[in-house]
Parts: C-alpha cells; structure tokens; sequence
C-alpha cells in the first residue's frame, strides 16, 4: 500500500529520533516546514531515551551537563525547562595499582602518587596546551599515543594516557586520531573555565526523561507527525518523491534527511553513489555495554572514577547520584558501569547474567566495602553503534552532507569533528545543518508553501 500525504506542500521526513532528529525536527518545523519525524525503537530518544530500572524510570546510560553546553541550554531555556536544571560542584576519582585515588583539584593533582613531578607537570602541560589548540585539522593526520607521547613522555603515556585509551577504544586507539583526544580535554578545560575553575556538572529535574517527554510535545504542538515503531528497510528516489519502506506501508516524501548510523544509512539508502556507500560502510564505531545498578547506599564521593588496571572490566564507575537528588532515585545511588567496546565485539553476544556477575566479582575486589546484599535493581544496556571513531584523515572520509541524491541529506553524530559525542555536539550538528547543508531546500520549500 503506497499512502501520499494529503496535501501538495513539501514534505519532509527525518529518518532517526534521537535527540539529533528531534532537534531537527523541531527547529524545522518552527520554520513553517510540514515533517514527518520516523523512529525504529517505540520510544523517542535514541541514546538519551529512559527505561525502567527497579522502581524508577532514567536513562539507559549516563548524560551530563557541561557548563559551557551552551546548544543544549539555549534549547533548555526554549522549551521552558531552564529553571529545572541543578548544578552541582563535583569530584573525580582515579582507580590505578588497585588504589582509588582523588583527583579533584591541584594540590590532589600534584600529589598524584603514580606520577613523578615531571610527570604531572607534563601531564598538566598537555592538557594546558590542547585547550589553546585551534587547528584541529592538523590533529587529524597525527595518531593519537604519538601525539601524546611526544608533549606528555613515556611515562606518562604509560601510566596514564594508554590505559585510559584502551579503556575506552580498546585496541582501535592505535588507529585514532591525536583529534580524539583534543576533543575530549577541549570540552572539559571550557567547562572548568566556564565554572570558575570548578568542576561544576548539571542535570534536568526528571533526567532525560523530562526534557524528551517536554520536547515531544513541543514537536507535537508545532504539528510534527511522529511515527515509532517504525523500522525502514529502504529509501528509494522515484521520479520526485522519496519511498520509504515501513514493514507493510512504504509511504512517500519529497525530502528526507536520515539520522541513523553511517552502516544503517548505508543499508537503507541503495540509491546513494558507490564511493558514498563505501564511506559510510567504513566508518567505523565503538559500541557499549552499560550496566546500570541501583543501590542501597553510596560506593564513592566522585561522579565518574577513571579506570586504568586492565583487570578491571569496565571503562569507568559513574555514581550519577553524587550530581542527581536521590529523591529521583527513590533513595538510592543509581551506578553506572559502561564498558566500551568495537560494534562487532562478543560483549554483545554474552549473556546478561554474565556481565553481571563479571562487573559485580570486578567491584568487590576493587571496594572491599562493596556487599551485592545492597544491589536493588541490575540491568545491562547494549549499543553497537554509539561514537564514530575519529580515524586519521577523518573528517576526509565522510561522504558530503548533501548526497548525490537531490533531496536527501546525510545529518549523524558521525559528522561531529570538533567535538567528542554528547548531547551538546548532536544538537549543534542538528541546528548547524539548518543553516547550512538544509538552507537552500529549507528556502525553496517555504517558496514552494
């Protein structure tokens, strides 16, 4: 059944409803545009969207507001949820040679037993010098250790930096771009500076929850056609429309934008050119395995714990309570223990049961104070495709925005190059596509209407 809608406006459909499409959506529908916004999972949201974990209902993984997030608090302050969002000054730890270590402040810094003074001061010297980085382009075509090894030493590198990275990109650091880690200080050097030298973190009163159930009815409310549940097999041009193959509906739209994941795009949009499929299947993605744990008591005073012992299974402990009021978690401390993996790791083939236990046994010899008799709620989240990896000669390796098929846009994290992957980063693509790769057809419908 072939359904055309009903009116000879331009229709727009945006394929993927994460906060990036959402955002999209929105903006373009304040414009005056009629958009259709077209989700796989029954629930909008994407890698911010909420599930049950015990007796409360929050994110499937951990989000974080920044100080310096100005996207995401201009959006905030739009859809009138500026006076629900808390900032709160927080801690970092540092688990290394089986001792948790605070890492708070300068003087925690300098007393950093796993570094020598030069050590630190070279450590301290690279994070100074990456935060005045302005061409990060040349970042690209410099791996990321020999980037690091050269400004932080040998041991420092040793020490610090390759744990982190293979904590967090496993053995595809060796292939990352020096542009990664740039990204990463770069967002967290604004947000101290922004908050006078203090690590000062936020959340919205209701998590994620509130500002996608606040920003669909905005979407609803702007006349925004919202379809879940909805997963496209196929994207087809025919004469001047678009097809998209919903299950048993393929349903018809002058303009698409899809949102979803480069190999997702690549599978679903067989008209695009040879050389812009072959991009998009090789770009290539971390996932992540996160559990997330409800307990009865605290476990750490900091916010997130940095890992570096390879024994450990995680990438990092965020204790999410030590930001958000336990009068939004029932009382508890709500834990998350994400692990970052290749999209094609056997992470994502274990068992649930597994994982658990393996995090919990990891837990207990970190914390000899850990007692599983305080678990209340354990559940474990799986994504294959969560960051695109900055790989040398990146921002090269994408296909243009603009495809070679005249109407369909190419909008994903994917093309986040100055920044590393956040709520902030996903809404700037949104609204700087708006201005930009989107401008000219934006124009021409509003003629058209």
């Amino acid at each position: 059944m072939i359904v055309k809608p009903a009116d000879d406006s331009i229709s727009w459909a945006i394929v993927g409803g994460g906060m990036l499409g959402m955002t999209l959506a929105y903006r373009m529908a304040k414009l005056g545009h009629r958009v259709t916004l077209i989700e796989a999972a029954p629930q909008l949201g994407g890698l911010a969207s909420t599930w049950q974990l015990g007796d409360i209902e929050w994110e499937r993984y951990y989000h974080v507001i920044l100080l310096s997030d100005s996207r995401l608090r201009n959006l905030l302050e739009e859809i009138d949820l500026a006076d629900d969002l808390k900032w709160v000054e927080t801690k970092t730890g540092f688990f290394t040679d089986g001792q948790l270590y605070s890492m708070s402040n300068t003087a925690e810094f300098l007393g950093f037993p796993p570094l020598n003074l030069i050590e630190k001061l070279r450590l301290g010297g690279t994070i100074f010098y990456a935060s005045k980085i302005r061409n990060w382009r040349r970042l690209e075509k410099i791996p990321v250790a020999d980037w690091l090894k050269r400004w932080s030493g040998k041991g420092t590198f040793d020490k610090i930096w390759e744990p982190l990275l293979r904590a967090k990109l496993g053995e595809s650091y060796q292939r990352t771009a020096a542009s990664f880690i740039w990204s990463n200080i770069n967002r967290m050097y604004k947000a101290r500076r922004t908050g006078l030298k203090k690590e000062m973190f936020g959340y919205v009163r209701g998590g994620y929850g509130a500002i996608i159930k606040r920003l669909t009815e905005r979407l609803l409310k702007a006349g925004v056609e919202i379809r879940t549940s909805c997963p496209i097999s196929e994207i087809k041009k025919q004469d001047d429309y678009f097809k998209l193959q919903l299950r048993d509906v393929t349903q018809t739209y002058d303009r698409v934008v899809v949102t979803v994941a480069n190999d997702v795009a690549s599978r679903i949009c067989p008209d695009l050119s040879k050389d812009e499929l072959d991009k998009l299947g090789k770009t290539e993605y971390l996932g992540i395995c996160c559990a997330s744990m409800l307990l009865k008591r605290p476990i750490s005073p900091y916010y997130v714990t940095n890992i570096t012992d390879s024994w450990v299974p995680m990438t990092a402990v965020i204790e999410s309570t030590n930001i958000v009021d336990r009068e939004e978690t029932g009382g508890a401390s709500l834990i998350y223990l994400p692990k970052y993996v290749p999209a094609a790791h056997e992470m994502f083939e274990r068992s649930d049961e597994d994982i658990q236990e393996e995090f919990l046994s990891a837990l207990e010899k970190m914390d000899p104070d850990f007692d599983r008799d305080d678990v209340r709620a354990f559940r474990i989240s799986r994504t294959r495709n969560v960051m695109a990896i900055p790989t040398l000669n990146y921002s090269n390796s994408l296909p243009p925005q603009k495809t070679s098929v005249p109407g369909m846009y190419l909008v994903n994290s994917a093309y986040i190059l100055k920044g590393n992957l956040n709520v902030n980063e996903t809404i700037t693509i949104a609204e700087q596509a708006i201005d930009t790769v989107l401008a000219n057809d934006l124009q021409l419908a509003t003629q058209v209407k």
